[in-house]
């Protein structure tokens, strides 16, 4: 488990949310990030996906964003593989359908690199878990609109602020993010999260 909850926290700036992410999901050691950077820190996704109680808090924190930032959004779209228990009860909790991209186009039956009903035409946004430097958000991306989804607007659980959040701005689909790099750092300083090893 992490650390309990204390006044530090407060102190720190961190929303009720942010707290509890970082205490169950920061993992402290030697990491290798999928951009190429390396860090002492590292904000275990799946820790948060298969945790019931976590997921369902950032799916309601999602749809909120959602809400206020496309609120014309018809489909979630969502990067294998990260994304899609995000995007499930992100779905789930809106009622909206979502998609899947794959990394690439699977090589056996339906041939698709898209998982999902897709309507060209329709209003998507895209869901992301981690950015970092949003090499995998904007694949994602392409594939969707190159089948006809338009997306104009990009989310996220953790923005690392590793230049992402420009790029995706670059392609027309600003990034908006639950917490931020900073965030992970204030948490990192006051003790939340615990060794990689746990």
């Amino acid at each position: 488990m992490g650390t309990a909850h204390g006044p530090s926290s407060i102190t720190a700036g961190l929303s009720p949310l942010a707290h509890d992410l970082c205490d169950h999901a920061l993992l402290r050691g030697s990491f290798t990030l999928r951009s190429g950077l390396t860090s002492d820190r590292y904000f275990d996704k799946y820790r948060v996906s298969t945790h019931p109680g976590l997921l369902a808090r950032v799916a309601n924190a999602l749809n909120e964003l959602i809400e206020r930032a496309c609120p014309d959004a018809e489909v979630i779209v969502a990067p294998e593989l990260g994304a899609v228990p995000i995007a499930t009860a992100t779905a789930l909790a809106r009622t909206l359908p979502f998609v899947i991209i794959r990394g690439q186009r699977k090589a056996y039956g339906t041939s698709h690199q898209i998982e999902g009903v897709v309507t060209p035409g329709q209003h998507g946004v895209l869901l992301e878990d981690v950015v970092t430097s949003g090499g995998a958000a904007i694949e994602a991306l392409h594939a969707a609109r190159d089948a006809g989804l338009i997306i104009d607007t990009s989310i996220c659980i953790l923005d690392r602020d590793g230049g992402g959040a420009d790029a995706l701005a670059r392609e027309g689909a600003p990034l908006h993010a639950l917490m931020h790099a900073r965030e992970l750092d204030a948490a990192y300083d006051i003790g939340l999260g615990m060794p990689a090893a746990q």
